[in-house]
């Protein structure tokens, strides 16, 4: 592809980061992943961090927190606000715990949570919401917060596509009590397969490193919020399991390209801001074709395009023409994901309708952002439409 969807940032840095595991023998999750934690908690300004080995794994964990605190736990049956454009495993860590979801709109300009219909979805029955930043912009988290003052309703974001985004200088996955992040190849830092939760809530954090592996307690400081106090006894403690958790680890490999992946990060996305001036500059020619609307400082993980009704082609057209020349697409996350079968399985129901949804589900693509200039590609892009 002349324009790829995504592009390798790794160089030399992350080739040597796996040399030295290699060189240690030890590749599960140990100080390679403890050192990564900490350095992305301080990039985000978060106080806890847990790296898990994808972002979908992220969400079942955080979903799974939630579940066993002490107090303000979730139960099966609850209510849980979600935007109607996500990804699969933004919704389904819901369904596994029995929760039942409720789909708001998306705004037709910045794609993520329509606010009028959040405010009239939530009621009484409402126990969380669930914010997507799509494809790397910040939800009105001051709207939202303000929406939800004095309810006892919990705040959680999906930031996986939104990694580096900002509002009002607090980086977007930090305005819930936890936030989720996706490290996967095609995303913002790429360390194999990989994925994190951050929270400044430290009952959640030991909850989370407790589920992460198998449910034990050997990750576990020795005073914690889940089993209250470890024996001093390793024996005693290696097989001590507490909470029903899950196999989450990522390799060392992970971790150690991670710790290189995020010195590298504020440069990358300057560049990709950068990037979004010129195809928001270009695209400004091009009147039969909506772009994504950034709210605060988007992290432009790509670059959203929904026809409008007077366009001379339909998507399929334009799809197969951008193709061809090499330029790649795809469709917008995984368009209006409640007219999928799957929800057969789910508790759930739709407030009022989703029309924006379905205009991007039917009219919507999107492609690449990279970082590294992006000007030539985008006006072969332009040229093309």
């Amino acid at each position: 592809m002349t324009y790829p969807l995504a592009s390798t940032t790794w160089d030399q840095a992350e080739y040597a980061a796996m040399q030295r595991v290699i060189d240690s023998g030890m590749f599960t999750m140990g100080k390679e992943v403890a050192a990564f934690e900490k350095a992305f908690a301080d990039y985000a300004g978060s106080k806890y961090c847990v790296m898990v080995n994808s972002g979908s794994s992220a969400n079942l964990a955080m979903i799974a927190a939630l579940m066993f605190r002490k107090q303000g736990a979730l139960k099966a049956g609850d209510e849980v606000i979600v935007p109607a454009v996500s990804w699969s495993t933004t919704y389904y860590p819901l369904q596994q715990y029995g929760l039942k979801l409720k789909f708001v709109d998306i705004d037709k300009d910045t794609l993520n949570m329509d606010l009028v219909q959040l405010e009239a979805a939530i009621t009484a029955e409402t126990k969380a919401i669930l914010a997507v930043n799509l494809l790397g912009n910040p939800n009105d988290f001051m709207a939202i917060n303000q929406l939800i003052a004095g309810k006892d309703i919990l705040l959680l974001e999906d930031n996986c596509e939104s990694m580096g985004a900002t509002l009002d200088g607090r980086q977007a996955g930090t305005f819930g009590l936890m936030g989720t992040f996706s490290s996967f190849f095609s995303h913002h830092i790429a360390t194999m397969e990989g994925g994190l939760i951050v929270t400044d809530d430290e009952e959640l954090y030991h909850i989370l490193l407790c589920i992460r592996a198998h449910g034990w307690t050997r990750n576990l400081p020795k005073f914690n919020h889940v089993c209250g106090e470890k024996s001093d006894d390793p024996f005693e403690e290696s097989f001590r399991f507490v909470l029903p958790g899950y196999n989450l680890r990522p390799l060392e490999l992970s971790g150690a390209i991670g710790q290189e992946q995020v010195k590298k990060l504020p440069e990358m996305i300057r560049m990709r801001r950068e990037n979004a001036l010129f195809f928001q500059e270009k695209m400004a020619d091009v009147p039969y074709i909506r772009i994504q609307k950034e709210t605060g400082n988007s992290s432009w993980f790509g670059f959203a395009m929904i026809l409008q009704p007077d366009a001379p082609y339909s998507r399929k057209e334009l799809a197969a023409k951008l193709m061809s020349a090499g330029v790649e697409v795809r469709p917008i996350v995984a368009g209006n994901f409640a007219k999928n079968e799957v929800l057969k399985w789910f508790d759930y129901e739709v407030h009022d309708k989703l029309p924006n949804a379905e205009d991007i589900d039917a009219n919507g693509l999107f492609v690449g952002n990279h970082h590294y200039n992006l000007h030539a590609s985008i006006q072969l892009l332009q040229s093309l439409l």
